[in-house]
């Protein structure tokens, strides 16, 4: 990367596909950002700049880039990423530029021994945070994935319940469709996460809580 081409990232500020980092903090963090970054469309992690963007530069690049492989050794399914130094202010920052995967939904291994596969967590971008995803939005981007098989789905009386109360409150949750439609949260979890990947309902993260919306 250009010296003049992160400057204006930089710039820029933080965004969904930009994160800045004063300092390499925790192999878990690390790969936290690595993994949002992958789900959602990909961006740049820059280590050696402030919050505000300020460029700090890092002591020991050779000491960082060790440090961001460990990270990505704790992400399944396996992840490229590139990792530059670029020497901006007379400093250096390490510029990981992270792809939008076609493999999602990648998940981050703790060092819990009994933690089990589904139990691994998935992170995406929401704005400039990098979030736990949902049991609904893992399985959407198990959707993305280019392996994954296509949806049919067929368009009965709850969804059409469901369109209509959208189109009167602009909004629903899992459990508002579970109970305008007298089934089980799980039912309307599955039926809901169909509809997203089929284009016909949009998934929208808020918090620790997702909604829907029409598309």
């Amino acid at each position: 990367m250009h010296r003049k081409d992160l400057r204006d990232i930089i710039n820029s500020g933080e965004s969904s596909t930009v994160e800045f980092k004063r300092k390499f903090t925790t192999t878990e963090k690390i790969a936290r950002e690595i993994i949002a970054f992958a789900n959602t469309v990909g961006g740049y992690l820059l280590i050696g700049v402030d919050d505000d963007g300020s460029i700090v530069g890092v002591q020991s690049e050779k000491e960082q880039i060790g440090q961001v492989e460990v990270a990505t050794h704790a992400i399944i399914p396996a992840l490229v990423v590139e990792i530059e130094i670029v020497e901006i202010d007379y400093r250096d920052v390490v510029v990981i530029r992270v792809p939008n995967s076609e493999y999602k939904p990648h998940r981050f291994i703790s060092d819990d021994p009994n933690e089990r596969p589904h139990e691994r967590k998935a992170y995406i971008r929401q704005g400039e945070s990098s979030v736990a995803a949902s049991k609904e939005m893992t399985r959407i981007l198990a959707g993305q994935n280019a392996s994954a098989k296509p949806i049919t789905i067929s368009i009965g009386e709850r969804e059409r319940r469901l369109f209509t109360y959208l189109e009167s409150h602009g909004r629903a949750s899992i459990a508002d469709f579970a109970r305008l439609t007298n089934i089980s949260k799980r039912r309307a979890s599955q039926i809901m996460v169909k509809l997203v990947r089929a284009g016909v309902v949009h998934i929208n993260t808020n918090g620790d809580s997702d909604y829907y919306t029409l598309v």
